[in-house]
Formats: C-alpha cells, structure tokens, sequence
C-alpha cells in the first residue's frame, strides 16, 4: 500500500518499486499455493474471500503480461490494496453487509438511472445546441475598421461566465443585452462612423469619448463552444447524462438553469425544479433510507466471532489498551514502600488518613469545582480575545494570565492527585486534565522563537474541560463517543476507500491535468482549481475527499474531461455513487440509531420526578400512577364535605361573596363567556355552522385564495392603480372571513375557559394572532390615513400576513403531523446546536492559535519570484491581507463558516463566499506577516480542514 506514495511527477524510482511489487506478488502467490495444496482446489474456491484473493493475483499477473508487452496499465496498483478486506475481520463483516444491501440498492439505482435518462432525452430534445449560441461581430467589422477584436463576445478570459444569446424572444439574453465596451476603465458609447481612423475621432465628437465596439456583436449564431471548455452541454445524451447527475448532486446546477434559461426560455426552470426534487430529494433521501435501514438490521443480526486467518483490531485494540494497565498496576505496588503487603493497608494511613479525607472533601466539593469552572470560562475568554496585530501590553497581560492560570490548574492537579492518590487516573476526565496540564508546563518551557511554541494551540483544549460540569452536554458527547466507536471501523473503510480512488486517480489523471496559467489545446483552465490534481498522494486524496463533499467537483470534472476525455466523468460518478451516496449514508445511519438509543435522563424518569401539590387535598402529592385510588378516595370525600358545607351555608344563610363567585364560575364552566349554556339555541347554531363540511370547505378556498393574493404581491405594483385597489379590498375582505370564523368558534368553543376552548389549540391560537394583528392594520390605515409616520409599523403588520398560508397545514391532516413533529424535534436539536456551537468556537480559538498573521500575500504582476513581505514593497507591489484570515476570533467564526456548506455560489458571488476547497487552498500557501511560503508547501495544513469537513 506505500509503494504509491511517491509523486507521479517523473518518478525515477521504477526499479526499487519494481523490487516490491515482484516481492509482494511472489508472497501471496504462494500462501495461495499453500492454500490450495492443503485444502484442495475446490474447497478453496468455496471461499468468497479466497476467490477474491485469486481474482487480484489474476489482475497482477495481466499486468504483468501487459508490462511485457509494452502497455503499462498498472493493475496491480489498484487491485493490491484491496486484500485488506479479507484481512481484518472488521471490514470483512463490514463489505459483506455492503454486498447485501446492494439487491435493495440495486432497484434504487436502477430508478435513479433512469430518471436521469428520462430527463436526459428531455434535454437533448429540447436544447440541443443551444449552448454554443454566441454573439458574433458583423462581417463588415473587421473589414472596415483595423480593429484585433474577438470574433464573438466573451465577458470573462476563460469563458468560466459564457455570454450564451437566444435566437427567439422567449430567451433571456440576447446580443442587445451586452454591456458597453471599457477602455481605460471608461465606458464607451460612440458609434464606429464616429471614428475616421484608429484613434482619430471625426470632426465635432467628443474627444473623450471612445467607440461602443460591444454594440457590433449583434449576430447570434451556434458557433461558439459549449460552457465551462465544452464539458456542459446538451447536444448528446451522454453528456446530458452529465450535466443532469451534476444536477442532481446540487452542485452548480444553478449555472446550468441559468444558461438554458439565457438561450431557450424564463421557463425552462421548471425542468430542473422537478429534476432537483425528484432525483436528489427523493430519489437521493430513498437511498440513504434504504442503506440505513437494511444496515442496521444486518448489524443487528451479525453475531458471528472472528474467522480463522482474519485480524481483529478491536481485540488488538483491547490487548494494547491492557498493556498500560498492567504496567500501571506494576509500578504502583513497586513504588509505594509504605504499603503493608500483610494488612493491605498503607503504614502511614493513621495519620495521614484525616487530612487525606479532608482534601478529598474539598476537591470533590461544589465550591472548588465551581472556583475550577469560573477560571476555565476566564482562561477561555483571555484565548478568545487574542488576536494578530494586538498591543504589547495586551500581549504581556495575556501571558501573565496564562502563567496564572496553567499555575492554578497545576495546584488542582497536585491537590487531586494527593487526595484521590493513584484512582485520580481511573478516570478520564482527569486524565485528560493531566494531559492538558503537561503539555501546559511543556509551553511555558519552550522557547517562544523554536517550533515547540506551535504546542501554544493545545491550551484550547481547555475548553473542553467545561464539559465536565455541564451534565447534558457531557452525557451528549458520550452519545458521541459510542458513534465513533461504532462507525470507526466504516471510517477506516472510507479512508481505505479513498486511498484506493486515490491509486486509480492518480494512474489515470496523474501529471494530466493542466497545473499552469497557460492555455491548454486553446482551452483556459481556471487558476483556482490548478492543486486540484492528483499528482501526489496526498493531493489525490485531498482531491477525492473534496468530490466526496461535492464541494467543486465540477471544475474537477471539467479539467479531468479536457484533458483526458469525457471518459472520465464514469470516474467522478463512481465516487459519488459508492462514497457519498452509500458509505457516507451509512455513518448518517449510525449516528441516528446511536442518538435514538440512548439512555434517558434520569431527572425525566417517572419515579424520579419532584412531587407537585394537589390543589383538592391539602398538603397531598401526586407521586405517581400507584397514588390514583388513595387521591381519588380523597377527592370524593373533599366533595362530600363541600357538598355538607354547602347545605349548612343554606341552611344558615352565611354564604360569602367569594364561595358564591367560585360557585357561579365552577357551574358555568363550560359556558361560552359563562353566557351561552351548551344548550343555547344561538350556540347551538354555531356549532351546527362550524362543524359542517362546507364551512371548512368554504374557509379552505378562501385560505388558498388569500395565498394567490399574498404571492401577487410585489414592489412594482403603483399605490392608486386598480390592482392595487383589488389586493387592498381583498385583504380586507379576507381579515373580515377570518374574523367571523374566529368568532364564530369563540362561540362554541369558548375563549379561554374549558376543557376545549379556542385558546388550547396552538393552530387557533396562531389564527387568532393573525386576525388580531390584520384588524390592528386596518384600524391604522382608517385613523392615519397617508400619514408615513406608520409606515414602520405596517410593514411589520403586512410581514405577518404571510403566515396565513399555513392555515393550510392546520387543515390538512399529513401536514400538520408534519409540522407538529418538526417542532417537537426542535428541543432537541437545540441540544445539538449547542454542541456545534461548542465545536464552532473551539475550532476557532484553536484557528487563531494557529493561523494568525499567517493569510497575506503579495499583489502585483509576477509574484512568482516573492518569498517575503521585502520583495515584494522593493518591487512596488501590494503586501495585503486575504479577506478570509484567522486574526482573530471574529475573521475565524466568519472563515470557518464557509465549510459548513457544501454547494458553490454562483460566479457572480465567488468572491463573496468562497467554497471551502478554495479557501482550504489557502492554507497550504498560508504565509506569515513577513515571509511567505512557496505555493502548496506547507500541504500539512490540509488535513486539519479534513477533520473540520468530516465532523461537520
């Protein structure tokens, strides 16, 4: 597996490589050999796993044949590595619950396809061709006026934003559209007849002025290439295939639809609202229920033991872990003289025993551990505030903090150790603070200027220790814990994975794809995509990882496409399918199960709970389901004496104001407004009204039409026109049809009294709001009336008006449910925002830590040459900052969003928010205040962004 970490760039090593694959080869050959003689040939072929032993040395010995032959296709490099699955007993289980998931998967896939196919035909019929249409000069152009022009119009070098026309009306760009010609950084609005010559303006023109040649292309014909150097178009069904399964993964799909909506029609987005539904929420979501759901039930069913010839790495794991302890455990009786091996009891514990009990007391009480969690928060803040470019003074106050604090941890740490003596290592927790602690002393020993100063960034790692004193969210990360542990072994399988696409990429791209400025077969390649390769290993795997986060995998795609053929998208598909679709499902699936079975907090239990009164029985409690009888015994025979005082209070007449009020209310509580009986003609009416299907009937259509309205809505609509007399009158007619059946269920239901009164619904309480707030709206217009002191409050008023659609969801049952369970999930995932948050600001305490004043970079024409900030002020060029940096906590809250998203932003907003496989480019280049690295040097920085990208 190490043979291919050597670079692919003009390998000189070929021989010693040559020595290892032979070796390797020769060794599995013959432990098939042994095989086969000590089994026989047919119960050695009876093996699955043997049979795919067989099948790699087939695969090696035509690569071979092949080498022989003059043709260096390699096989072996791809197929070599795949032994592993045979070898660990882990992944074995692992590949073989992925085998019998695919029947399942297969029928997915199979749809899948051909939805793609469906909609392929589509495309090809319906904009075939229609990519290439570019506005051409006039033929008489260049005859006329000695002019080097480009034949048709490119808004950007490169064509990355391609200026596609539309022959017919219905499209949305056409050659009219085109901005002015710039020359000078001035816009040019002259005619060419204005111009006698080259630079000579004719008599009475503007000497300032120059000419408009962008108003000369003004002939659309399909001419030009297609977009992004040929690789998207809809001219064939293949690569319809490709520009569909591009859509499909929601990365860049939007450029697409713009570009067949500039050259067909505004309408063409329906298309893709449809593809994007159906192929990548349902189709895509299908899959990973599917994978998740038949892996859990093959892990649950998987309890076979270790075979013969597998390696266990759980079990190695467990036998290393027991290693220290038992060293441990060796030690402590070898380095205590003082413990009696008779008594089993230290000889000094008479008088050190009370003072050990005592310290033990106080570290393990709630004032220290309290002290200890106020100085953390402090230590956190003091890292939280440090940024590139601070005051001296603000620099020596923070180091003298930091001495201060790592001073006061140590004393926690000796006061702990001297109290709990050797269990203070049975615990994690304090090991980690040990560990902390250390690697703490170790910075304050380390001189400032050497390399051991990067261990400065491990003093976040206190932030961690705030874990300890918050219960939930530790009890949380353990949930995440048991997930690691459970999908480690798929984690190495994706890494494996990626190893393996790593291999086959680098032999089939390797020093292919164009890593220069230049122009390659007259296609430009975009600079921002040239470490995008797969040159090297490492960059290879950083490349496929990058297409397994579909973060810009297009512009890989494109660049392997030019540069080999459009062959190459079945690579890229490949990975997505295998990795993203099913791999990546399948670690989403195990951190669900793991959050669905953990145990539940025992505060929440039903026994556990703190007893509440009951307002009936004086000084009783309900402590449970067990209580039911003796409360309900207590409860009649409270009634029984209410009933023997009420009897006495008529019999003497001493009834008093309140007992009668309690009385009157407790009588008519299930009285509308305590006015209207049930048996109420009026509300009897009501109810009748209420609760006929044609009212809901009516108030459906009314609440869909109201919808229409609202979504009429726009800013161009004119104050005193009619249509906006239309929407203003409808509105209001409306708020009156909703008020009327508001009131009409008051009625019947009561407001907020009653078992089931108006109010005890949140649907109708959200409906009542809503009324309420349109009434207010119309009660300001009728008082102020074209006064614009109002107007703030009105548009608030209006904003909320759009609510009224989900009355919708109220009155269709599927939709509510659904609702009703997204906000019942909301707790909860507030727990978890929590935790990102916790993650989130770690992650940038330990980013500033490392990267700050590290992101500049010199400006100017040939930078190629710069290595620090001197040489480039000496060759008057411009030593900035990159907009997305690490200087401080607030720049690395707002760099490290980027990675939370997964889709790239339109061209037009690349430089806004770039994708994080651009901004992880930046790293390797990440240079200091006055030096600078050479482009991808410093490569290390990667693979902190990986980790970053993986666990979010």
């Amino acid at each position: 597996m190490l043979v291919e970490v050597g670079n692919r760039r003009g390998s000189s090593d070929r021989a010693g490589r040559k020595i290892v694959v032979c070796f390797v080869f020769v060794y599995f050959l013959a432990e098939m050999v042994m095989k086969i003689v000590a089994m026989g040939v047919r119960d050695y072929l009876k093996n699955n796993w043997h049979k795919f032993d067989f099948f790699i040395l087939c695969g090696e010995i035509l690569d071979f044949l092949l080498e022989a032959c003059g043709s260096h296709i390699e096989i072996c490099f791809a197929l070599s590595p795949m032994r592993l699955f045979g070898r660990v007993y882990e992944m074995r289980m692992l590949v073989t619950m992925l085998l019998g998931i695919l029947p399942m998967l297969g029928n997915v896939l199979i749809l899948y396809v051909l939805i793609i196919y469906i909609f392929g035909i589509v495309g090809v019929q319906l904009w075939a061709g229609d990519l290439r249409y570019r506005c051409f000069l006039e033929e008489d152009i260049l005859v006329l006026y000695n002019r080097s022009l480009s034949p048709y119009y490119v808004s950007m070098p490169g064509e990355r934003v391609p200026f596609i026309c539309s022959l017919d009306k219905s499209g949305m760009r056409h050659c009219w559209d085109i901005p002015p010609y710039r020359e000078g950084g001035n816009t040019c609005l002259l005619a060419a007849s204005q111009q006698d010559t080259p630079g000579d303006l004719a008599p009475g023109t503007n000497v300032s002025g120059c000419v408009n040649w962008n108003a000369y292309y003004s002939v659309c014909r399909s001419l030009g290439e297609n977009p992004n150097m040929g690789c998207i178009n809809f001219d064939d069904i293949g690569y319809a295939w490709i520009a569909i399964f591009q859509a499909v993964t929601l990365e860049g799909w939007t450029e697409i639809m713009y570009y067949v909506m500039d050259s067909h029609s505004y309408w063409s987005f329906i298309y893709f609202i449809i593809l994007t539904i159906i192929g990548s929420f349902i189709i895509m979501n299908t899959c990973a229920v599917v994978i998740a759901t038949h892996y859990s039930e093959a892990k649950a069913a998987d309890t076979a033991e270790p075979l013969s010839g597998t390696v266990s790495l759980k079990k190695l794991w467990k036998t290393l872990r027991s290693w220290p302890v038992q060293l441990y455990n060796s030690l402590r009786f070898r380095w205590n003289p003082s413990y009696s091996w008779s008594s089993g009891t230290p000889l000094m514990a008479p008088c050190w025993s009370p003072f050990q009990r005592r310290l033990e007391e106080l570290v393990t009480g709630d004032i220290f551990s309290r002290v200890i969690m106020v100085a953390i928060f402090i230590n956190i803040l003091t890292m939280a505030v440090e940024h590139h470019n601070q005051p001296q003074v603000m620099t020596t106050t923070l180091q003298i903090c930091n001495i201060l604090f790592t001073a006061l941890f140590f004393l926690e740490m000796m006061l702990k150790m001297i109290a709990l003596r050797w269990a203070y290592f049975q615990d994690w927790r304090n090991i980690f603070d040990f560990a902390i602690v250390i690697i703490s002393l170790w910075e304050l020993g380390a001189n400032s200027d050497s390399r051991l100063s990067v261990i400065r960034a491990f003093r976040a790692l206190r932030f961690g220790r705030l874990m300890h004193f918050l219960p939930y969210l530790h009890r949380q990360l353990l949930v995440l814990k048991r997930t690691l542990e459970e999908a480690a072994m798929l984690c190495w399988l994706l890494l494996f994975g990626i190893f393996l696409l790593s291999i086959v990429g680098m032999h089939l791209f390797g020093c292919k794809i164009q890593s220069s400025d230049e122009d390659f077969n007259g296609k430009s390649f975009d600079v921002i995509d040239k470490r995008k390769n797969f040159d090297t290993l490492l960059w290879s795997m950083v490349t496929v990882f990058q297409i397994l986060t579909l973060e810009d995998w297009n512009y890989v795609l494109y660049n392997a496409m030019v540069s080999t053929s459009a062959w190459a998208a079945l690579y890229f598909v490949i990975i997505i399918i295998l990795g993203k679709n099913v791999v990546l499902n399948i670690l989403v699936g195990i951190v669900v199960e793991s959050f669905q079975n953990q145990p539940e907090d025992p505060l929440q239990c039903p026994g556990s709970g703190s007893a509440t009164l009951n307002p009936n029985v004086p000084g009783g409690t309900d402590r449970g389901p067990s209580n039911s009888e003796s409360n309900s015994g207590q409860i009649k025979s409270v009634q029984v004496e209410e009933a023997g005082v009420k009897q006495t209070d008529q019999d003497h007449g001493s009834v008093s104001w309140m007992r009668k009020v309690q009385r009157w209310v407790q009588d008519r509580e299930d009285w509308s407004f305590y006015l209207l009986s049930p048996q109420n003609r009026f509300r009897q009416f009501c109810k009748n009204l209420v609760s006929h299907k044609n009212f809901e009937v009516a108030i459906l259509i009314c609440v869909i039409i109201n919808c229409i309205t609202i979504a009429w809505e726009r800013p161009a609509i004119q104050p005193g026109s009619l249509e906006r007399r239309i929407l203003d009158r409808s509105s209001n007619f409306f708020s009156a049809v909703f008020l009327v059946e508001m009131l009409l269920k008051v009625t019947v239901l009561g407001l907020v009294f009653g078992k089931e009164s108006y109010c005890r619904s949140l649907w109708n309480i959200m409906a009542g709001f809503l009324v309420v707030t349109s009434g207010v709206d119309i009660a300001i217009l009728l008082v102020t009336p074209g006064k614009s002191s109002s107007l703030g409050i009105l548009n608030i008023l209006r904003v909320l008006r759009t609510l009224r659609p989900l009355r919708m969801v109220e009155r269709t049952p599927k939709l509510r449910l659904a609702v009703e369970a997204l906000l019942r999930s909301v707790k909860p995932m507030g727990n978890i925002v929590i935790i990102c948050g916790i993650f989130f600001f770690f992650y940038s305490i330990l980013g500033v830590q490392l990267f700050k004043g590290k992101f500049y970079h010199c400006v100017g024409g040939n930078v190629t040459t710069i290595t620090n900030k001197s040489d480039c002020l000496s060759a008057n060029y411009s030593w900035v900052r990159k907009e997305y940096n690490f200087d401080d906590l607030i720049q690395r809250g707002a760099t490290e969003g980027t990675p939370r998203s997964t889709s790239s932003a339109p061209p037009a907003a690349r430089d806004l928010r770039p994708g994080w496989g651009l901004y992880k480019l930046h790293r390797p280049d990440s240079v200091s205040t006055c030096d600078t690295f050479l482009r991808g040097e410093s490569s290390g920085f990667c693979w902190q962004h990986l980790v970053l990208a993986l666990c979010r």
